[in-house]
């Protein structure tokens, strides 16, 4: 009977391991309609190099985005044109950030560290189901690509790459 709890056990201490590998948010569920505060934690660098940059892209309904900058790493943010227009604080908004880059810094392999931005969620986003922030991890002359969105009824713990993601919950 021990031989299959160690086995338990062990199974479980590797299932978490797996799924810490990768970027992930800090709040994993945000109401629509409101302001979010995202914090993409990055827990290692790329097979062992230190991380050089993270760019996370913006999806659509996610307006207003502002990025924390962070000392010794260089912040750009990229804007483009919204699908749609929107309504924020009674005005229309039809572009903003699609893109956060944090560049030039060094993060090493052995350290933990976390990216924040903030951002508005819009109310026509689909309560219930997921929103994705696919983020590219750069290493000096390589990079990891947690970009993976799973199609419908996939299981997301299946993916090898997964994008950082949050649970949709009715406005309050």
């Amino acid at each position: 009977m021990n031989k299959y709890l160690l086995a338990a056990a062990a199974l479980f201490v590797l299932g978490t391991n797996a799924a810490l590998a990768h970027i992930t948010l800090e709040t994993q569920e945000a109401a629509v309609g409101s302001t979010y505060k995202a914090v993409l934690r990055v827990p290692h660098g790329c097979d062992g190099k230190a991380t050089t940059a993270v760019r996370v892209q913006i999806p659509e309904g996610v307006i207003a985005v502002k990025p924390m900058p962070k000392p010794g790493w260089t912040l750009q943010a990229k804007k483009g044109k919204y699908d749609k227009s929107y309504q924020l604080c009674g005005q229309a908004v039809t572009d903003g950030v699609k893109e956060v880059d944090w560049s030039g810094g060094s993060l090493p392999d052995e350290f933990y560290d976390e990216f924040v931005f903030r951002a508005t969620l819009t109310g026509d986003l689909p309560v219930g189901q997921r929103l994705y922030f696919p983020v590219v991890q750069e290493c000096d002359d390589t990079a990891d690509r947690w970009i993976e969105i799973p199609a419908v009824g996939q299981d997301e713990d299946a993916l090898e790459n997964p994008a950082p993601g949050i649970k949709l919950l009715p406005k309050k």
